[in-house]
């Protein structure tokens, strides 16, 4: 999803529970992001996001390349960004689908996090730049999710590692569930505090309906304005949660925050591929909140947990050689 601004009445009850080198990044994203952008036209609202992505926007580490591409279907074609390492052989790919609500978001805005992925691992990333609501509505970002796997399917013999943040976790998920049958589905699935189409009486939905940067009232924003007409939510595709099977998933890491509304989709997708048989685990970050990955240049618990979260995408991309 993308980051939403804070309900004040929010502030008194994490004041305590949250460091406050967060509270700073947490008024520098309201600084950006004010309360009344949520009623501005889409146009404006992404003008406004991209100019706070450009703000944080921390560059590459040396030695990573990137390029810029199309992938075509029958009817358009998908923008995607691939980063490489210019001295090192890569051993998997990870495919990358960024956050933003379905609504926002680019190859831009979440281009230095895959950058650092890529130098981390040693892998080579390919970010895909999905069509966004409302202009397009579901199913159309997962079809691009899709077309993007497929094509670093048939382009290389890498294992294949899908990742995605928030909005891009459901992506991930939907694609890691369509594809398990495939030849060449993913080894493994790293979701960033996923939206995962959850049941919203379950225990962070209520504990943290009001946190800090997403509310209960933004997921269902989101949700709204990417439905097609009619949209049925047990429609796997568009809530993976729903799904009625989870066997033959690739292994699986799901990170959440501690103060998000969300955290508890991670920890019942965990449950649900464990109970079929499959290899899962979740982890849930103490004291942060949505959008945390921003957060790390000035924020020690998000930096760390990022590199707990490159460090998981290596060993989901190394597995295969054991």
């Amino acid at each position: 999803m993308a980051s939403a601004p804070t309900n004040p009445a929010s502030r008194g009850k994490y004041a305590a529970r949250l460091d406050p080198e967060l509270w700073d990044y947490i008024d520098e994203i309201n600084s950006w992001y004010p309360p009344e952008i949520v009623a501005a036209p889409i146009a404006e609202q992404r003008a406004v996001y991209d100019r706070m992505c450009v703000a944080f926007h921390q560059g590459h580490p040396e030695g990573v390349t990137t390029g810029d591409g199309l992938v075509s279907t029958t009817a358009h074609a998908i923008p995607i960004r691939y980063y490489r390492m210019a001295d090192k052989t890569a051993s998997a790919a990870v495919v990358y689908y960024h956050g933003g609500g379905f609504v926002l978001g680019d190859l831009d805005s979440h281009d230095d996090i895959c950058s650092e992925i890529c130098a981390g691992t040693g892998f080579e990333v390919v970010s895909a730049d999905y069509r966004l609501a409302p202009e397009h509505v579901h199913p159309a970002s997962f079809e691009d999710a899709l077309a993007v796997f497929e094509w670093v399917a048939a382009a290389s013999t890498l294992p294949i590692v899908l990742c995605g943040e928030s909005a891009g976790g459901n992506l991930a998920a939907a694609v890691a569930q369509a594809t398990r049958g495939h030849e060449r589905h993913a080894v493994g699935q790293m979701l960033i505090y996923p939206e995962l189409g959850g049941d919203e009486t379950g225990r962070s939905y209520v504990e943290h309906a009001e946190a800090p940067l997403l509310s209960l009232s933004d997921i269902e924003f989101y949700r709204r304005i990417r439905s097609a007409p009619g949209q049925a939510l047990d429609d796997p595709k568009f809530s993976p949660l729903r799904d009625s099977d989870f066997s033959g998933l690739p292994p699986t890491i799901i990170v959440t925050a501690e103060c998000d509304p969300l955290s508890s989709d991670g920890e019942v997708y965990r449950d649900r591929i464990l109970g079929a048989g499959g290899q899962a685990w979740w982890r849930e970050e103490k004291r942060l909140v949505h959008s945390f990955l921003r957060a790390k240049p000035t924020v020690p618990r998000a930096a760390e947990a990022f590199a707990r979260i490159v460090a998981d995408i290596d060993a989901l991309g190394a597995a295969t050689k054991r």
